[in-house]
């Protein structure tokens, strides 16, 4: 993915694979169909995730980033106010809270889950905080009930971001019901993936779902009546029908990939100089498989991967804060993070990965570590 070479152990392929037949049908239903935008795709594709996520609404939006950007705006978030959010994901979380007008305020990670620390959360909400906004990292979901508690005690919403997190459980309930909405994307790299941008909001508020679909389609209540301004964020229906035909494969990958992450386990336990993500909850659903590297040496391990073939990822080398898009939000250094974006290393981890792979591509990790901590390269 991010070189022209080829892999003997690419991070992903994003080519259809077993699914191909269900995908080209679901293509050629909508186009000999006629129908491309808000039909009834994308109305049955809303009614079938909310149920695999046990949520009471879902509303189709073009891209996860908008679906966060739609909740704040549904919920009345906007110029003047802040949300308090981690500084380690993707910088769309805090690009989100911006689009919708609002501060991105950031809180530090937990060291071992790093996802944000509800201490440093309630450290970091003051008079202009309108909501908190975890994200369940890599599949992790994050400390909800510690985050509960937070939300309760300071009368605040959790908007959660759930775009790496398809069917990820936080103490037994589904991620993007336990606040007050979540955010999903179906970027082609996700674990349930579109070919192309598409997202979703699940809510169990029937009025909040009800103003972000007036909200994705410019604001109208009906054809040319605009209520409020909106914006176009509208799932088309080639993505819906697709994402449709994937979704009943979704449990099954999902159970793949918690046994791929097991196989690394126990594969990595001693690895020199490698640390294993703990797994803080059995509901985590591995969207990435990401370890911790010390002394420095993330880098190096890296490039000696390559070098056998093995293609590898970082998720995220920045931390949020730091990014020049943030400057002008005078973010809070958070050492935690920054500690970690030096460190980490994303595996490769996918349901077409084979146990000979995963053997592989561990046997590399402890070859390679081990020499480099020995001090032979």
């Amino acid at each position: 993915m991010t070189t022209g070479r080829a892999f003997r152990v690419p991070f992903m392929s994003l080519a259809p694979g077993e699914d191909h037949a269900v995908v080209r049908a679901a293509i050629e239903r909508v186009v000999a169909s006629g129908w491309f935008v808000l039909g009834p795709e994308v109305e049955a594709f809303e009614a079938e995730f909310a149920r695999a996520i046990g949520a009471a609404d879902a509303v189709g939006v073009g891209t996860g980033t908008d679906a966060l950007a739609l909740i704040l705006r549904g919920l009345g978030i906007g110029p003047g106010d802040e949300v308090v959010t981690t500084p380690l994901s993707a910088a769309y979380t805090a690009l989100a809270v911006m689009m919708a007008g609002a501060r991105p305020v950031f809180a530090d990670v937990d060291p071992i889950r790093l996802t944000v620390d509800a201490d440093r959360v309630d450290e970091a909400i003051g008079p202009r905080t309108r909501a908190i906004l975890p994200v369940h990292l890599y599949g992790q979901p994050a400390d909800m009930s510690a985050l509960e508690r937070v939300a309760a005690r300071h009368n605040l919403p959790i908007v959660e971001d759930c775009c790496q997190a398809h069917l990820a459980t936080a103490g037994g309930r589904p991620v993007g019901t336990i606040g007050i909405a979540g955010a999903f994307s179906f970027y082609p790299t996700k674990n349930l993936g579109a070919l192309g941008d598409a997202g979703a909001v699940v809510t169990n508020d029937r009025a909040l779902a009800a103003r972000i679909r007036r909200l994705r389609n410019g604001g109208q209540t009906d054809r040319y009546h605009h209520q409020e301004p909106g914006v176009n964020s509208r799932l088309d229906e080639l993505q819906a029908a697709i994402l449709r035909a994937r979704l009943p494969r979704l449990g099954p990958s999902t159970q793949r990939r918690r046994m791929i992450a097991s196989q690394y386990r126990r594969l990595l336990a001693d690895a020199d100089g490698i640390d294993v993500p703990a797994e803080c909850d059995p509901g985590h659903v591995y969207h990435l498989f990401v370890v911790r590297v010390r002394n420095a040496a993330r880098d190096q391990l890296q490039a000696s991967l390559a070098s056998r073939g093995i293609e590898t990822l970082i998720h995220y080398p920045v931390p949020i804060p730091r990014q020049p898009a943030l400057a002008g939000m005078e973010p809070r250094d958070c050492p935690v993070a920054a500690r970690a974006c030096h460190e980490v290393l994303s595996l490769p981890l996918h349901p077409g990965l084979s146990d000979t792979d995963v053997n592989m591509v561990a046997a590399s990790v402890r070859s390679e570590s081990a020499t480099i901590a020995r001090g032979d390269r």
